[in-house]
């Protein structure tokens, strides 16, 4: 019997005896967070410095030192500089500034424009509907009770637009501040649709559902409305406020504070 070469075998890949090595995967904060913890700390020291804000001398000795501690504290201490900005908003505002050289504002920055042509259109609204025959002092009045056809439509327009222009004025003035703070980030665009649809609603609760009757109720005019239509637009953050506290006292009454939620 002939006995097999033993250079010739080969070991089995399979074979127990066979040790696989594998990668140790070190716990700890990864070399992409620190670069970009590194790239934040940096935008937000040329955002203080061009904007002449007032930072910490201690983030200087922190930052030498590399170490990822002090990369934190030294990241803390200029948000806190920085604030009301914060590090996604001047890493927008840097891209925004760097994608529009030579653009116009508009097309630079989508959300002005937009914002701009909504309060172009209800103002357009605005007048259309205010030089109606329909719409009127009586016509106003009559509310939405007593009102319909045509002149509902008409006078519920009107309402609409008095109380779109209202948010429109409120957030067209947040947009400029935010700018000039540079605190605007990308989600404020859902931000600020969300707010346009509870201000047109808001000033038509206030204009036609709480209204402010005095003892004769025509004295309700269409000034009057118009301005109840105006506040509930330009502050329908307060409106909110004020529906919740209701809400929240009359569940107070028939819900014992000890109760479990």
């Amino acid at each position: 019997m002939t006995t097999p070469n033993t250079d010739t075998i080969k070991q089995n890949p399979k074979s127990p005896s066979t040790k696989t090595t594998t990668a140790k995967v070190s716990p700890g904060i990864s070399e992409d967070v620190i670069s970009e913890l590194s790239r934040e700390i940096n935008n937000m020291l040329s955002f203080a410095i061009f904007n002449g804000i007032t930072v910490n001398t201690e983030v200087n000795s922190l930052i030498q030192n590399s170490n990822v501690d002090d990369l934190i504290n030294a990241h803390n201490l200029l948000c806190k500089n920085v604030a009301p900005a914060t590090p996604k908003s001047i890493g927008y505002t840097q891209k925004l500034n760097k994608d529009g050289n030579g653009k116009s504002i508009f097309r630079k920055l989508p959300l002005l424009r937009n914002l701009v042509l909504l309060a172009l259109a209800f103002l357009v609204a605005y007048i259309a509907t205010g030089m109606s025959s329909e719409v009127n002092n009586d016509s106003l009045d009559e509310g939405m009770m007593n009102n319909s056809g045509i002149p509902l439509l008409l006078n519920i327009t009107y309402l609409s637009s008095v109380a779109g222009l209202g948010v429109l004025f409120f957030l067209l003035k947040e947009v400029s501040i935010s700018l000039k703070k540079g605190s605007l980030i990308p989600e404020n665009a859902i931000g600020y649709l969300s707010q346009i649809i509870l201000g047109i609603i808001s000033g038509l609760i206030m204009s036609e559902i709480i209204s402010f009757y005095t003892t004769d109720p025509k004295q309700i005019n269409l000034f009057n409305k118009s301005i109840l239509a105006l506040v509930g637009g330009f502050s329908s953050d307060a409106i909110f406020s004020i529906l919740q506290g209701i809400i929240d006292k009359i569940k107070g009454i028939f819900i014992s504070p000890n109760t479990i939620k």
